[in-house]
């Protein structure tokens, strides 16, 4: 199977980089390159890609807003957030659009093309490193909702107190093999655990997780 690309960052510099490294890998295919928002929108729309590669600062429709409109329709693309990180302060804000992940702009291109693999077939984009500096980046911004409940309690047929410490551990941003040395359970069963969770809590992905634990309070930015 091919999986269909499309590229949104106002810098062409950025997508004729990347198109090119596109272009020579077998199972991947640009389809069409955007300079903003609301383009990206439309050419998922028109070529329905399976991936967008998404910048997050962008003019007129930026990034956020973008990737809000392509995960609510009704055949949506996946959408990886590419940012520099270092100095946007808006990537929590984009995962919590929808999308499943992000790249940074200076990793290595191989890098880049595996994580639009991973994406592709439906895993989330989010390493433990990578959750710690998410973790960094809320605790940098704007005060959060009231705490959202976890739903049906802890001990009435919703979400038991094992799988609870499991979501406040990925919360913290740790692996599934973190996890499983802390609680001394094996991976195998962290596995499971993670899967109740992503079913429990209507979840899309690990990423998802991560933001239900800081909007359930499970987890602080002083953590």
């Amino acid at each position: 199977m091919t999986v269909r690309v499309v590229l949104a960052d106002d810098q062409p510099l950025v997508r004729a980089g990347l198109g090119m490294v596109l272009a020579d890998a077998p199972d991947l295919e640009l389809a069409g390159e955007a300079g903003d928002g609301a383009e990206a929108v439309r050419l998922v729309r028109d070529l329905r890609p399976e991936v967008v590669v998404m910048d997050l600062r962008m003019p007129g429709v930026d990034g956020i807003e973008a990737t809000r409109i392509i995960t609510a329709g009704p055949e949506p693309a996946r959408v990886v957030v590419l940012t520099t990180f270092d100095d946007d302060d808006h990537v929590y804000g984009a995962l919590r659009a929808g999308a499943s992940g992000f790249l940074v702009k200076d990793m290595a291109l191989t890098d880049i093309l595996a994580a639009i693999r991973v994406v592709a077939a439906g895993e989330a984009l989010i390493a433990p490193s990578v959750t710690r500096r998410l973790i960094e980046a809320f605790a940098a911004g704007p005060p959060s909702p009231a705490p959202r409940h976890l739903p049906g309690g802890v001990a009435t047929g919703g979400v038991t107190e094992r799988e609870r410490e499991v979501l406040t551990l990925i919360g913290g941003g740790l692996s599934n093999a973190e996890i499983a040395d802390r609680l001394v359970i094996s991976p195998a069963t962290v596995k499971t655990y993670v899967t109740r969770l992503l079913a429990k809590l209507d979840a899309r992905d690990r990423v998802h997780l991560v933001i239900l634990a800081y909007e359930m309070g499970l987890v602080s930015p002083s953590r």
